[in-house]
């Protein structure tokens, strides 16, 4: 409302400008200059530009997403540092599969979403485990070594399989610490 009113004040001050200066009154002509200082001002005024959002190569997506393979295969080269790239170049050709299966569109970006979030959640953990200090990563060694106990027979041959080829998210040393402390139950 306001900003109408202004319009149709504007227009009537500038349409008051045609009126010969003569018959004008002198606060009419102060105010008809003021009027065209503000036209000119607005109409001369760089327009603010808008940020230019790069859209994705839709080539490039997978259907329906806005992500590119290439942004899932750093992540996971990102998130998943203790395998090798073989094992990281599995992991991506597994999901690449999936998502580009025609049965999986509806759940498409649900499933990139929660590969995402546990792929940064291991990143996260393993970031962590790293800053530990050399004797805190022992006692955690230790109290595993004491927890071994509880595991059924049939999963502490997986814990052991998987200290062995190194597949435990957890940085190279602490791996080792904890397949020493598997191995001398």
């Amino acid at each position: 409302m306001h900003r109408r009113l202004r319009k149709v004040l504007l227009f009537a001050l500038l349409y008051a400008g045609a009126i010969a200066p003569a018959a004008a009154d002198p606060v009419v002509m102060f105010l008809i200059g003021i009027a065209r200082e503000m036209v000119v001002k607005h109409a001369t005024a760089p327009k603010p530009r808008t940020p230019d959002i790069p859209l994705p190569d839709l080539s490039r997506v997978y259907p329906g997403t806005s992500v590119e393979p290439e942004h899932l295969r750093r992540l996971i080269d990102d998130s998943f540092l203790y395998l090798d790239g073989r094992q990281r170049r599995e992991i991506f050709d597994s999901l690449h599969a999936a998502l580009l299966e025609p049965k999986n569109a509806a759940v498409r970006g649900a499933m990139i979403e929660y590969f995402a979030t546990k792929a940064l959640t291991v990143r996260a953990a393993q970031l962590t485990l790293a800053k530990l200090s050399w004797r805190e990563k022992q006692r955690l060694a230790e109290e595993f070594k004491s927890e071994l106990g509880g595991l059924s027979e049939e999963d502490q041959v997986q814990l052991g399989e998987l200290l062995r080829s190194g597949l435990l998210p957890v940085p190279g040393d602490l791996n080792q610490l904890l397949l020493t402390a598997f191995e001398s139950r």
